[in-house]
């Protein structure tokens, strides 16, 4: 798809409506929004969030930030850049454990399904893991209500990061064996004793996540449209964008639940895998290969923007 001129928004995507809203946004932050380098927003993109959800599309986060970094990174900016009285953004935190939802005037109450929630116990042990062994490349995040995460410290290369990494996880496998959780990591399997694996050791190029296995993007997804269902919208279509393998799930659920979605991958790179959907690369823009992550996330939000502005 290329971006489609700025009067062709009935052609792109049909009829608006408050309730029925041509196009609902479902985003991916670190890569699409958020600079995986920086871990910050650019202004532009600020702005076309801010005048897409002005102009009635519905706009959700689906992340595994915390509530947090959402608020600092996304919210303040795009209240500051003055989002509308009234316009209601969702934020999908810790790939659906934890939601909540901000106006212009700031943001509602944050709901958690502790249920989700890795035990405490765990994740003190890995604090004090971290504090001891691995504070050089990565900081434990203090602000997560249900995962355990440690993140990347920002001037440290990639590289080493990665190579850290991978100690790091090994290690946080055997302590949740030695707390009886059953865990899984990629293609390595660790049953509890009753063969059971609840949780998901899950790297990211800047992070590890250890979580429930019940959560992921399809949570989001399914946590999103039951958002908008109690504020009686049921958008036409979906796009929904992000930088993993792991965010096409919020599109399967979607496409599952005989939703029309198109999705945005912003780091194709990885391969792209053949599904039953659409699904949009920065060439479908007529960009470079090279422009990836927050790059090709603000493309396409800026082109949706100026196909709804005519």
């Amino acid at each position: 798809m290329t971006a489609p001129a700025a009067n062709a928004a009935s052609a792109a995507f049909g009829a608006h409506t408050p309730s029925a809203p041509a196009l609902a946004l479902l985003l991916d932050v670190d890569g699409p929004v958020a600079s995986p380098v920086t871990r910050d927003v650019k202004p532009e993109i600020i702005s076309d969030l801010v005048a897409l959800a002005a102009a009635g599309v519905p706009v959700i986060f689906n992340t595994g930030r915390s509530d947090a970094f959402i608020r600092e990174q996304v919210m303040e900016p795009m209240i500051a850049a003055g989002m509308p009285a009234g316009t209601l953004i969702h934020a999908i935190c810790e790939k659906g454990a934890v939601w909540f939802s901000y106006t212009a005037s700031g943001p509602g109450p944050v709901h958690v399904d502790h249920e989700l929630a890795v035990p405490a116990a765990f994740g003190d042990d890995v604090r004090r893991m971290v504090a001891e062994d691995y504070a050089s490349h990565m900081f434990f995040d203090e602000t997560k209500r249900a995962m355990v995460s440690v993140e990347q410290h920002i001037g440290v290369p990639s590289s080493e990061y990665l190579a850290e990494q991978e100690l790091f996880d090994e290690e946080a496998m055997g302590l949740m064996e030695r707390h009886g959780l059953g865990v899984v990591r990629l293609d390595h399997h660790a049953p509890n004793s009753d063969d059971q694996i609840d949780y998901r050791v899950d790297p990211t190029i800047i992070s590890t996540d250890i979580e429930s296995v019940r959560l992921g993007k399809d949570l989001g997804a399914s946590r999103a449209v039951e958002l908008l269902a109690a504020q009686g919208i049921t958008p036409q279509a979906w796009r929904t964008v992000g930088d993993s393998r792991t965010d096409y799930a919020m599109a399967d659920w979607l496409h599952h639940n005989d939703h029309l979605v198109k999705h945005v991958d912003v780091r194709p790179a990885d391969g792209v895998p053949v599904k039953p959907y659409d699904i949009l690369t920065a060439a479908d823009l007529g960009l470079d290969a090279t422009v990836i992550h927050d790059d090709a996330g603000g493309a396409f939000l800026h082109s949706w923007r100026e196909a709804l502005a005519g």
